[in-house]
């Protein structure tokens, strides 16, 4: 008769692990993501040097929106994490990766907002004249990078509302007691000869 709820405990156990695995590849997926948009240029503009009176300067988002790079390191450690904690500790996850992709979207809404601005200390680094705000045009990526954003959002909120068993899957969070080890009979039956060959009396 125990063999039952044995079986279900197993498949219960089974499906955790392979619905949590799947937490862990979509976090992973969106940190390439965030990762794959940030590596494009982002916005093209144009200055000056003592060599050229014309001088185009790319950027890519990693450089103008190093917020991205940092999102995407975030969401790399909340795929570690997801594989390891609880109920509570998922909230704790989808609320972190929300944020991370809000800290995505933000940032390419600021270069959207003011190119020039944004891309005015790349050029300045690059023909060596500072300017304070130099012409500029923004390609599509900072765009795709608002879609990556408000999609990692989603995953978030997704994750914040997943249902089913999310249990720890280290023994080092289980409360401590338990039955006895098996063992522990053996052992005192082994200190009962031990103590009978030295002549006490274990009794």
């Amino acid at each position: 008769m125990t063999g039952a709820p044995a079986d279900g405990a197993a498949r219960a156990a089974t499906g955790g692990s392979a619905r949590r695995g799947r937490w862990v590849l979509l976090l992973v997926l969106a940190a390439a993501l965030v990762a794959a948009v940030a590596l494009p240029t982002w916005v093209v503009a144009e200055g000056s040097s003592s060599l050229e009176s014309r001088v185009s300067v790319g950027v890519t988002g990693a450089a103008v929106a190093p917020q991205t790079t940092a999102a995407g390191l975030v969401l790399l450690a909340a795929a570690a994490a997801v594989a390891l904690v609880g109920r509570a500790g998922r909230w704790v996850v989808a609320i972190v990766t929300a944020g991370a992709g809000l800290l995505v979207a933000a940032a390419a809404v600021a270069v959207l907002a003011d190119p020039g601005g944004a891309v005015s200390g790349a050029v300045a680094e690059t023909t060596g004249v500072a300017v304070g705000d130099p012409p500029a045009s923004v390609t599509a990526w900072p765009v795709v990078a608002c879609v990556a954003g408000a999609l990692v959002v989603l995953l978030g909120l997704a994750l914040g509302r997943a249902g089913g068993s999310w249990r720890h899957t280290s023994r080092r969070h289980e409360r401590p007691g338990g039955p006895a080890p098996a063992t522990t009979g053996a052992a005192d039956e082994r200190a009962d000869w031990d103590a009978l060959s030295r002549g006490d009396d274990p009794s």
